[in-house]
């Protein structure tokens, strides 16, 4: 009976799988086997560091997170079993490593995040009175919204990586503008299980700073 909710999650994340193909660029994304990786029970987990400002800008033209300090992280996520795996997305962190022992650990930024950042990168302005205000509505955004409908099909999405499928996309971390710390972050995926038995596989590290 276990049967028809996992075929059922299969055949929805495939469609998931498909749309996470990024568009081309004069600067494609290396091959997953020659990045950074964390490889066991089954399941890759590999990242591209995009901290180089013109590189950044190669792929994602005006609307350049790295100019207003935010580190663009392209993950790989590629399931080598017969099983689908279940990722739990809002668990993930770049930990940053400091030469004194001490360590950070930060939250990615949403999409809608991403977009008001580089939208308003001296910050949000004060909102216009609307000379009549009854029945106007205020609060839109249409530059941000732009920038968020253009990042939205390049951001990592997931919840179900489908049986021997392969999903691929970006996540956004806030540096402050100092890039170099990318050198000795690793991105942390601590949450990962198989379905159906929901069994949890040992976290993920890789290191950003790898070559």
């Amino acid at each position: 009976m276990r049967l028809i909710p996992v075929l059922a999650i299969t055949l929805l994340t495939v469609g998931s799988a498909a749309a996470q193909n990024l568009p081309s660029t004069a600067n494609a994304p290396r091959p997953p086997d020659s990045l950074p990786k964390d490889r066991h029970e089954g399941l890759t987990v590999s990242v591209d560091c995009y901290q180089d400002k013109e590189r950044a800008r190669a792929t994602f033209g005006k609307q350049n997170p790295v100019a207003v300090g935010i580190l663009p992280v392209e993950v790989f996520l590629r399931n080598e079993t017969a099983q689908p795996i279940r990722i739990k997305m809002e668990t993930i962190q770049l930990a940053i490593h400091y030469d004194d022992g001490r360590h950070e650990d930060i939250d990615w930024l949403t999409v809608r995040e991403v977009a008001r950042a580089i939208a308003h990168p001296k910050g949000p302005s004060s909102p216009k009175q609307p000379r009549f205000p009854i029945g106007v509505q205020t609060g839109a955004d249409k530059k941000a919204d732009q920038i968020f409908d253009d990042l939205k099909p390049m951001a990592l999405d997931v919840d179900v990586l489908p049986p021997l499928g392969t999903i691929h996309g970006f996540l956004f971390f806030d540096l402050d503008h100092d890039m170099s710390l990318a050198a000795r972050s690793s991105l942390y995926v601590p949450d990962v299980a198989r379905i159906p038995s929901n069994k949890p596989l040992m976290f993920f590290e890789v290191s950003l700073g790898e070559k």
